[in-house]
């Protein structure tokens, strides 16, 4: 849990202390070099401080009379992927009335998420791989994989956009796998094809680059 604070008209401060779950304690917020925080300016012409209040809540945000940065509806609600529901609500239902990210295709699914979880990037990017905190951007990863490029993976096949921990379906187009390797019994797909990759003490994300990983690199697959 990271914290941000009104500094004035102009700036609000990303503190750079955050509650990490992982230790229960205090420490450098993630992408910070130290504790004194960074300080974002409302009318940055890359609106990053806007950004952050969008993602972080539904609606477009507004300014205050003082430029304090209002968020429509606090928190990330059924209007963040589904857009505007009042006809929907009006109607008392229907599927015609209101946006179903379900009916996307893959490449449309991963855009959709990663208008906040970061959109895959244009082909010849200047993406680091070797870096383990750009892991943390699934969609840019999950871009990468054969299983998404080649197939019909997409966020929704394993993760419930309305809450629950993710399910790997692997089976559905791995029946039977064949390992050349010892597969360890009992280990899931995604401790082999999908590794924690280790980004700071405190933090590891899950590798969305899905493919055969060798030795202890769990930044780009083998294959």
């Amino acid at each position: 849990m990271t914290y941000v604070s009104r500094l004035d008209e102009d700036f609000y401060l990303e503190h750079g202390q955050t509650l990490y779950t992982a230790t229960g304690a205090m420490g450098v917020t993630p992408g910070h070099s130290d504790t004194r925080g960074v300080r974002y300016r409302v009318f940055d012409p890359e609106a990053q401080i806007l950004r952050c209040f969008g993602c972080h809540s539904t609606g477009t945000p507004s300014l205050g009379a003082d430029y304090a940065i209002m968020p429509r509806e606090t928190g990330v609600r059924c209007e963040s992927c589904h857009g505007a529901g009042e006809a929907h609500a009006k109607a008392g239902g229907g599927r015609g009335n209101i946006l179903n990210p379900g009916r996307f295709s893959p490449t449309e699914v991963n855009n959709a998420c990663g208008a906040c979880h970061r959109k895959p990037a244009p082909r010849g990017s200047d993406t680091d791989w070797t870096n383990a905190w750009n892991v943390r951007h699934q969609p840019v990863y999950l871009s990468q994989s054969r299983c998404f490029a080649g197939g019909k993976l997409s966020c929704l096949t394993c993760h419930d956009p309305h809450g629950g921990a993710a399910k790997p379906a692997c089976g559905a187009c791995h029946a039977k796998p064949v390992h050349k390797a010892v597969a360890t019994a009992g280990r899931s797909c995604t401790g082999c094809h999908m590794p924690k990759a280790q980004a700071s003490r405190e933090l590891a994300f899950t590798n969305h680059w899905i493919g055969i990983y060798a030795g202890a690199g769990k930044l780009r697959p083998r294959r």
